[in-house]
């Protein structure tokens, strides 16, 4: 019996890594004659650099960039396969690298994303794949663009720096300078949002406040926002509203597609390309994937859904191992994930779950492959 763990981490408690040991050492007491293999997995979030360089055997790039506010920091990107790098947008322009009292998204930029950009097309790489989750910014994409050479302008023909509040202020964009390798790379969004990049679902209104923006600070943004599409729309034809994901990311989404000509992609079948998972599911019996907490979401590009639904293309058969169930999630039998187990075993707050992490998935691996011998041994 061939077994392929492929299960997503448990945040803050497990990683892919750790849950692939626990589940190859729970496997062998039960079947000890069996095969196995673990490949660490992401949708396009936390831990997706990580677990794409785990898989190709690549090599980890550590890059001096501007943060948020536009500090000095350090970042890094994945390099592998020669000629491919892959970047997560929030390693330089994430929400967690500003402090909680000084969240604004009219202060914050993506140009450290646009520095990760640049140092990879400098370094020769012409496939980029970047996940656009988990930013602190609201800035149009115009910090990154910015760190690739476009100029973007206000009334006076001064160059902006590309914080959020310059959105009112473009008056003009200039592409001339952005850098040659752009022409000859191919570029792709793990974005798992259909958010357009103005109106009431549009990047301001859906993620703003959780960066900081309060009512005013929102109706500012958007109003620039507005204003900035329209001058996208005046200079390259292209009207960004029209772009299912463009509102990503504080509308880093819209800026990729525009300037950088960008395909938006689920995150979790980006990955499962990358590592090529269709391969590895060759001759395997049995699937487990899994993430911290199941339910009516996950069937939306997280990592059971994606697992599932290439295994079931397949005919193999799924197993969730899932630190807690939500409402709706039994919606993910339709999607090629044929069981779930959670790990709690009991009546316990949220903080011993987290505590006991490591323990309770063992218990959880045991006794789903007991119950696997059990049917098994059935007539």
């Amino acid at each position: 019996m061939k077994l392929l763990f492929a299960s997503d981490s448990f945040k803050g408690t497990l990683s892919s890594e750790k849950i692939i040991d626990l589940l190859t050492e729970a496997a062998n007491k039960v079947f000890p004659e069996c095969d196995t293999l673990g490949v660490p997995i992401a949708d396009g979030g936390e831990g997706t650099v990580d677990a794409v360089i785990s898989v190709t055997k690549g090599n980890i790039r550590r890059v001096k960039i501007h943060g948020p506010l536009m500090e000095a920091a350090e970042a890094h990107y994945g390099e592998f396969n020669g000629d491919s790098a892959i970047i997560e947008m929030a390693a330089a322009s994430g929400l967690p690298m500003v402090p909680a009292d000084m969240r604004n998204p009219l202060n914050t930029t993506t140009y450290g994303t646009g520095e990760l950009i640049k140092d990879a097309l400098d370094s020769g790489y012409r496939k980029i794949s970047i996940a656009i989750g988990g930013s602190a910014t609201n800035d149009g994409g115009m910090g990154a663009m910015s760190a690739l050479g476009i100029r973007f302008l206000d009334a006076n023909g001064h160059v902006l720096t590309g914080i959020g509040s310059d959105l009112q202020k473009v008056k003009d964009i200039d592409i001339s300078g952005i850098h040659p390798a752009i022409a000859e790379t191919a570029f792709t969004i793990m974005c798992d949002v259909n958010n357009p990049l103005t109106g009431p679902d549009g990047a301001t209104y859906t993620f703003g406040k959780q960066k900081g923006g309060t009512p005013e600070i929102l109706d500012e943004l958007e109003a620039g926002m507005k204003q900035y599409a329209a001058i996208i729309l005046n200079k390259t034809g292209v009207n960004v509203d029209k772009i299912p994901g463009a509102g990503a990311a504080g509308g880093l989404g819209a800026a990729l597609c525009v300037f950088l000509k960008a395909n938006l992609k689920s995150g979790i079948e980006t990955i499962l390309d990358i590592i090529d998972f269709n391969s590895l599911l060759e001759g395997v019996d049995l699937v487990t994937t899994g993430e911290g907490r199941i339910d009516w979401q996950s069937t939306f590009g997280k990592v059971p859904s994606g697992i599932g639904m290439r295994c079931k293309q397949k005919g193999i058969p799924v197993i969730a191992v899932v630190g807690g169930m939500g409402d709706g999630a039994t919606k993910i039998f339709e999607y090629g994930v044929d069981s779930i187990i959670p790990t709690i075993n009991g009546a316990m707050d949220i903080k011993e779950a987290l505590d006991r992490a490591e323990e309770l998935y063992v218990g959880a691996a045991d006794r789903m492959f007991r119950l696997l011998k059990i049917g098994m041994q059935i007539k």
